[in-house]
């Protein structure tokens, strides 16, 4: 794995990990990588100081910090409204969304856990469905 620092058209700089020096040429070359702030597409290197190891093998690089409004405090701050707004039902997740929409059960707002082909099915039945970019707490290391 490499970590570049990275910035964009619009001076935003922020940082990525790729799996290799060509990684990010190939990703870059497909049009697949983007502002981490505004989404642009015009991405390129920056000037980075490289992390070498001092006399006692430690690395001087220093642990990485969510950016102040950056995508990790975003998605801290959707899972805290999730968690605070809505009833996590588990792997009961299909079953309650279905019987809230047949009205067989009152409506509130739920979050849990389906199998890709079940949050399809209930798509495709009209059931008002969203990944969340991100798991339950249990079941994170």
């Amino acid at each position: 794995m490499i970590r570049y620092s990275l910035k964009c058209d619009q001076g935003h700089a922020f940082e990525s990990w790729f799996a290799s020096a060509s990684g990010f040429d190939t990703l870059k070359k497909a049009g697949h990588l983007s502002c981490a702030h505004c989404g642009s597409t015009q991405v390129e290197k920056a000037l980075m100081a490289p992390s070498v190891a001092n006399a006692d093998g430690e690395s001087t690089a220093k642990a990485l910090t969510p950016v102040a409004g950056g995508p990790e405090e975003k998605l801290a701050a959707l899972r805290r409204h999730v968690e605070e707004n809505s009833d996590y039902v588990g792997t009961d997740f299909v079953k309650q969304a279905r019987a809230m929409h047949l009205g067989d059960a009152p409506e509130r707002p739920i979050w849990g856990e389906a199998r890709f082909e079940e949050a399809r099915a209930l798509a495709e039945e009209g059931v008002p469905v969203a990944p969340l970019p991100f798991i339950p707490k249990a079941r994170t290391n």
